[in-house]
């Protein structure tokens, strides 16, 4: 019966890319004895096309790939009956994005959260160092977050021995991405309580006020 066909392709299917490469997508009307015209679609928006691009044959052409074009979906379609389509699936590889160095000064007893976040694809793994050597993980003071792109490091209650040069190291098969944490633990500052300041207010206000009517007895007796 009638069908249709991208890149001799007439079942969906993914088509593995890089960045910065040019993608060439044809499509092919199969088994019609009259002319059809073709549409095509980039997810659920509709392509333009010129007009002698559209009957039996019909190419569009992707340039420059980038990143965000992964996963991106190319349909094929015929214009007098829809359900008569085929796609394509953009498969943009890339080495994991990251660089850079950050300090973050932090006060004693305070937490912390380090965000080594990372886009690639295939997507990468993470390891983290502190002064480069691996580092060791405490339970209940560490915790490690991972998603397709979020690699978080997190420290409850910074202590000083907490100081030092943090590395997130991402890594795929497609290549290795490092960014550095400078941590600097400052000393907990000193916090008054409240209720102690309030009453160091009202001792010195009363006793302002008895000096002041002290005098005033003073001077009346004189």
């Amino acid at each position: 019966g009638l069908e249709l066909s991208i890149n001799d392709h007439t079942a969906d299917f993914p088509l593995s890319t890089r960045p910065g490469s040019s993608v060439s997508l044809s499509c092919l009307v199969h088994n019609s004895s009259q002319a059809e015209n073709l549409l095509w679609y980039r997810g659920d928006g509709q392509v333009g096309l010129k007009d002698g691009n559209k009957v039996n044959i019909s190419h569009i052409c992707i340039y420059p790939v980038n990143e965000s074009d992964n996963g991106v979906t190319f349909t094929c379609k015929l214009a007098r009956d829809k359900s008569v389509q085929v796609s394509v699936t953009l498969d943009v590889q890339f080495p994991p994005q990251l660089s850079g160095e950050e300090t973050l000064q932090i006060e004693e007893e305070k937490d912390v959260t380090l965000n080594c976040n990372s886009k690639s694809n295939p997507q990468a793994q993470t390891t983290w160092y502190k002064d480069n050597s691996n580092l060791t993980l405490q339970q209940g003071r560490h915790e490690l977050r991972q998603t397709s792109e979020v690699f978080q490091l997190s420290i409850r209650k910074v202590q000083k021995s907490d100081n030092g040069t943090y590395t997130c190291v991402v890594e795929s098969s497609l290549g290795k991405r490092t960014k550095d944490f400078h941590l600097i633990i400052e000393e907990k500052k000193a916090v008054f309580p409240k209720e102690a300041i309030i009453a160091a207010v009202v001792v010195v206000t009363i006793t302002v006020f008895f000096g002041i009517v002290a005098r005033k007895d003073k001077l009346f007796k004189v």
